[in-house]
Order: C-alpha cells, then sequence, then structure tokens
C-alpha cells in the first residue's frame, strides 16, 4: 500500500465533490507526474472511472433519467472508436514507437481545451436554443455518431473527456433537463471508459493495484468534497481548479 497515491485519490476525489470537475483531468497529469507511464496512467485511469462510474450509473438508471436512444447513437460511434484507437496504438508500429509522447502531447492538448471549456462555461451566459437543439434526437442520428466517435478517440487516447466533452456537445446539440443531461452523460461514459479500460487491461496496461489504492482515497475524498461544496462558494474554486488544470497542460507540452 502506497500512502501518496491513496492521498491522490482523496485529493482527486474530493475536489470532484466540491467541483464537479472530471477526475480524469486531475488524476492522469497527477499520475504522470509522479512518474507512472503515460500509456499505464491512462489506461489505469480509464479502468478506475469504469468502476466509479458503475454506481453513478445504476442509481440515475433507476431514476429514469438518461435519455437511452441518446447513449446508444454516441456508444455506436464511441465505443469503436476507442477501440480502434487502442488496437493502433498498441499494433500500429510508427504509432506505437512514439505511444508515450503522442499521449503525453495529446494530454497536455485536452487538458488546456478542457480547462478553456471549464472557464467559458462558468463565465458566459447561456443563449437561446439553436436549430440544432430544435430538432428531434432521432433526424441527428448520424451527427450523434459522428460526435461520440470523434470524441471516443479522444477518450481513449488521453483518458478525458468521457464526461465533460460529451456534456458539452450534449449541451450545444440537444434539448435536456438537467437531470436527463448529467443522467445519460454518466451511463454513456460508463460504457465508453468500461470499453477502453478492458481493451487496455487486456494489453496489460492497467496497474490494478494501483486502481486500488486510488479508490481508497478517493472514496471517503469525494464524501468529504460533497460536504465542503456546501460551506466553499462554487465558481471561484471551479475557476481555480481550470486555472490549474490549464497550467498541468502546458507543461506536458
Amino acid at each position: 500500500m502506497d500512502i501518496h497515491y491513496a492521498l491522490i485519490g482523496c485529493f482527486v476525489g474530493m475536489m470532484v465533490g466540491m467541483t464537479g470537475v472530471g477526475g480524469a483531468s486531475l488524476l492522469t497529469p497527477l499520475l504522470i507526474a509522479t512518474g507512472i507511464q503515460p500509456t499505464m496512467a491512462v489506461a489505469t485511469d480509464l479502468f478506475y472511472n469504469s468502476i466509479t462510474k458503475l454506481f453513478g450509473s445504476i442509481q440515475h438508471i433507476r431514476q429514469r433519467t438518461v435519455n437511452g436512444l441518446l447513449v446508444l447513437h454516441f456508444t455506436a460511434g464511441s465505443v469503436p472508436a476507442a477501440i480502434i484507437t487502442i488496437m493502433a496504438l498498441k499494433y500500429y508500429p510508427p504509432l506505437h514507437a512514439y505511444q508515450d509522447r503522442i499521449i503525453t502531447h495529446a494530454l497536455g492538448v485536452m487538458l488546456i481545451g478542457i480547462s478553456l471549456l471549464q472557464l467559458a462555461k462558468l463565465w458566459m451566459t447561456d443563449g437561446q436554443p439553436n436549430a440544432w437543439q430544435q430538432k428531434p434526437i432521432y433526424q441527428k442520428k448520424w451527427l450523434t455518431i459522428g460526435i461520440g466517435a470523434t470524441l471516443g478517440c479522444i477518450v481513449a487516447l488521453t483518458s478525458i473527456g468521457s464526461g465533460s466533452l460529451f456534456a458539452l456537445a450534449m449541451m450545444m446539440f440537444y434539448r435536456l433537463k438537467a437531470s436527463e443531461l448529467v443522467g445519460t452523460d454518466i451511463v454513456h461514459a460508463f460504457l465508453l471508459v468500461t470499453a477502453a479500460g478492458l481493451m487496455h487491461a487486456g494489453m496489460g496496461h492497467v496497474n490494478y493495484a494501483l486502481t486500488l489504492q486510488l479508490l481508497v482515497g478517493s472514496i471517503p475524498g469525494v464524501m468529504l468534497g460533497s460536504r465542503l461544496a456546501t460551506l466553499i462558494p462554487g465558481k471561484p474554486l471551479q475557476t481555480a481548479m481550470a486555472g490549474i488544470i490549464l497550467v498541468s497542460g502546458l507543461k506536458l507540452l
């Protein structure tokens, strides 16, 4: 048992509980900073996320706050794209030779993008519904599958965005209740990170002992962070966390 990784898990869980900022945006760069190989950091984070998102998925399914058709269309694009991306990194020699470098730079770009999107979401006001939002979901099938495929590649490569990027896409192109957006996001994220995590696990990239240590810290961390969320102003804290993620991304480039 390495107490350092339990403490990292506790910190990440606490920040997620307090701010709602995606755990992968914090966890993956922290693991790399402690000396974990980038490929293993991404794989372990995906596997860890599949466990944590399972419980949220069960709860939202029970609450009937999941848009099944949207989950189906997203998954039809995201899961195959994630599998193809992971297999290409493993078995295509030009990519495999530089996979850690590719992952590190992609991670840096995604952290910068996620932090800027988070800041924009916090400080920009919402506009009126656009033309895409007013169309029914069945008329946007291929758009949804395309979004899923594009973002699925990104998640498989960096472990980042299974929640935040898809949530942003849903806000831009679909009209959902707040509870339905969260539920749909979590259930789809569970399916995507589980598929990607199992692919990595089959290739021997997942560190199971590390996953367990992170979970030991993150579970009480989330509980503590959720309690603190009622005491600490959310908007300034989320802004500060977006700034930290931005700096982390710049350092990885």
